[in-house]
C-alpha cells in the first residue's frame, strides 16, 4: 500500500465533505446506493470537480505504471506468458463444471467444508450462519473483492457482527466511512495527510487509538495501523478471506498480498471462511506457475508478492481447525453463457487496466458505482448485475476505446471489443424489439439497391430537388429521423444529374472501339 501513503501531500478538503460510507450506504452528494447511482457521465462530472482526488490519482497511477513497465521489460517471454495465461483461463472456463466438482472433492477430502452460493443473498446467509455458530461477535477480513461484491460487511453488521478490514488501504476506507475506488489499492484517492486525519479522528472509536504525535510519514502511518490491528488479530476467532486462485488438483486456495495481514487472517483464527468466485479455479499447480509471474508484475509492479499463502483443508495443530469455502456464482454462469462477454471471467483482479485508463485516472473509481471500477468494471459489472439501472446501462460507454487496457492485461481480455458488444446490448434493450431508425433505413436501401429500376427512380427523385437549393452546397440540419445523422455530418445537396445520366450524355453515343 505504499503507493497510497507515499502520495505527495496536497491541500485537502476538510473531512466530512466527499466521504460517503461503506458499500450500499449513502455517498454524500452522489448517490444513495450503488444501484441507485446516476449514470456515469453525471457521476464523473461530480468526481472531476474534486481536484485533490485527481492529483492523488494521477500521482499514484503513474507511479504504478512505471513500476510495472520496468519489471515487465525484464522478461523476454512476457507476451508468451500472457498468451499462456489466456489459454489456461479459456480452457478452464470451457470445462468449469468439471474443475469445480474436482475442487470440491479434493477440498472436502482435505477436511474443508464446501458450500455453493447461487447469489449474494445465499452467500451472505451461509456466512452469517457460520459466524453465528461460532458465537463470535466479530471477524477479521483479508481484502476481498468477492465479499465487497456481495456486500458481506453490511450483512454481518445487520446480524450484529463487526467485520474488521485488515488490509491497510481497506482499513483507511473503513475508518474514513468511505468506499473503495481501486481494485488493488482501494484508498488510492487519499493522500497521506488525509490518512493521518482519518487515523487520528477514528481509530479510537473502534480500538487502539492512533498516537497523538502521529505524522504523515509513511512508516509512522503503517506503524499506527499495525498496532491498531494487532489486538484484533490476536483476539479474533473467525477469519474471512477471498482467494486469488483455487487449485482443482488438490483443493487448495491461494492468496497473494504485500503486507502480511492475509497470512495473519488465514492462520490465527480458529475458523476460516473463504469466499471464492467460481471463475478463480485453476486446474493444476503447473498452471499456477504462470499466474504467479504475471499477477505481481501487472498489479504492484513487483517480481513476486512478498506473501503467498496456500492452504489445503484443515490440519490439526496447523492453522484454523474449521475451514469453510463458499463457491460464489452470483450470475457468473450467466456471463459464461455469453460467447463474447465471457472473456471478462479471465480477470485476475490485477488492476493494470485501471492504471493505464485515461478515463479512470481523471474520474476515479467512485463514478463507476461498483466495487469493480475502471475498464474491467465497465464490462464486468453490467454483466454481473444486468443493465436495469442507469449506472449499469452507462458503464459500457465509460471508455474512449483507446485499447490501452488490452495492451497491459496479463490475460489478454479484449475489453474494447466487449465494451462495443455491451453497448449493442444496451441499445437493443432500449429498443425493446423494435428496429432502430438505422436498421429501417438500411432495409429500405436494400430494397432500392436490389432492383436497378427502383434505384434509377430514387436517383431521379433526388436530383429533381436540386433546383430548389440554388447555389447551396450543403443541406444543413435535417428533420427526424435523419437529424441524428445530420447533426454530426455535412449532408451535401443532391447533384443536378445522376452518374447514369452523365454517362449517357457524355458516352452514350460511343461504340466500344471509341474508348480511349
Amino acid at each position: 500500500m505504499s503507493e497510497i501513503v507515499d502520495a505527495e501531500p496536497v491541500n485537502s478538503p476538510q473531512p466530512g465533505g466527499h466521504h460517503g460510507v461503506g458499500l450500499g450506504h449513502p455517498h454524500v452528494g452522489v448517490t444513495e446506493t450503488f444501484v441507485g447511482m446516476p449514470k456515469f457521465p453525471k457521476a464523473a462530472r461530480h468526481e472531476l470537480a474534486n481536484t485533490v482526488q485527481r492529483r492523488n490519482l494521477e500521482h499514484a497511477t503513474s507511479t504504478i505504471r512505471h513500476k510495472r513497465a520496468a519489471v515487465v521489460e525484464e522478461l523476454d517471454d512476457w507476451e508468451q506468458l500472457r498468451v499462456a495465461a489466456e489459454s489456461i483461463k479459456n480452457r478452464t472456463l470451457r470445462h468449469l463444471d468439471e474443475y469445480l466438482l474436482e475442487f470440491e472433492e479434493k477440498a472436502t477430502a482435505a477436511g474443508a467444508h464446501v458450500h455453493w452460493a447461487r447469489d449474494a443473498a445465499e452467500a451472505n446467509r451461509i456466512i452469517v450462519d457460520l459466524v453465528r455458530d461460532t458465537g463470535s461477535p466479530e471477524v477479521v477480513k483479508v481484502k476481498s473483492m468477492a465479499t465487497q461484491e456481495i456486500e458481506l460487511n453490511e450483512a454481518l453488521a445487520a446480524a450484529g457482527i463487526d467485520a474488521w478490514e485488515t488490509d491497510l488501504a481497506e482499513l483507511i476506507v473503513q475508518l474514513g466511512d468511505d468506499w473503495p475506488s481501486h481494485i488493488l489499492v482501494p484508498a488510492i484517492h487519499r493522500n497521506r495527510s488525509e490518512v493521518r486525519e482519518i487515523f487520528l479522528q477514528n481509530m479510537a472509536k473502534v480500538g487502539r487509538p492512533a498516537p497523538d504525535d502521529l505524522t504523515e510519514e509513511p512508516a509512522r502511518l503503517a506503524e499506527a495501523a499495525r498496532l491498531h490491528l494487532r489486538e484484533k488479530f490476536l483476539r479474533a476467532k473467525v477469519g474471512i478471506s477471498g482467494a486469488n486462485f483455487a487449485i482443482a488438483e488438490t483443493g487448495s486456495l491461494v492468496v497473494v498480498e504485500s503486507e502480511g495481514n492475509g497470512r495473519m487472517c488465514v492462520t490465527l483464527p480458529e475458523t476460516l471462511i473463504s469466499v471464492v468466485g467460481i471463475e478463480k479455479i485453476l486446474p493444476t499447480w503447473a498452471d499456477l506457475e504462470v499466474f504467479l509471474q504475471v499477477l505481481p508484475r501487472s498489479s504492484t509492479g513487483e517480481r513476486e508478492n512478498p506473501y503467498t499463502s496456500v492452504w489445503t483443508g484443515a490440519a490439526e495443530g496447523d492453522g484454523p481447525r474449521d475451514v469453510h469455502i463458499v463457491l460464489l456464482d452470483n450470475n457468473r454462469t450467466g456471463v459464461l453463457a455469453d460467447q463474447v462477454g465471457r472473456a471478462a471471467l479471465r480477470c485476475i483482479r490485477c488492476s493494470a487496466c485501471l492504471n493505464v485508463c485515461p478515463v479512470y485516472e481523471r474520474t476515479g473509481g467512485h463514478a463507476y458505482g461498483s466495487v469493480y471500477p475502471g475498464p474491467i468494471g465497465a464490462i464486468l459489472t453490467p454483466q454481473l448485475r444486468g443493465t436495469a439501472s442507469k449506472i449499469d446501462q452507462s458503464l459500457p460507454y465509460a471508455s474512449s476505446l483507446c485499447g490501452a487496457c488490452f495492451d497491459v492485461c496479463p490475460v489478454r481480455i479484449p475489453i474494447p471489443d466487449i465494451l462495443v458488444h455491451l453497448r449493442t446490448r444496451v441499445v437493443d434493450e432500449h429498443r425493446k424489439g423494435l428496429p432502430s431508425a438505422e436498421a429501417t433505413a438500411m432495409k429500405a436501401m436494400e430494397k432500392i439497391f436490389a432492383d436497378h429500376r427502383r434505384l434509377e427512380a430514387a436517383q431521379k427523385a433526388a436530383t429533381a430537388t436540386h433546383r430548389f437549393f440554388g447555389t447551396r452546397r450543403m443541406l444543413g440540419a435535417l428533420p427526424w429521423p435523419m437529424s441524428p445523422w445530420s447533426s454530426a455530418r455535412d449532408t451535401p445537396v443532391p447533384p443536378a444529374e445522376t452518374f447514369r445520366e452523365w454517362w449517357k450524355r457524355e458516352r452514350g453515343n460511343r461504340s466500344d472501339g471509341d474508348r480511349p
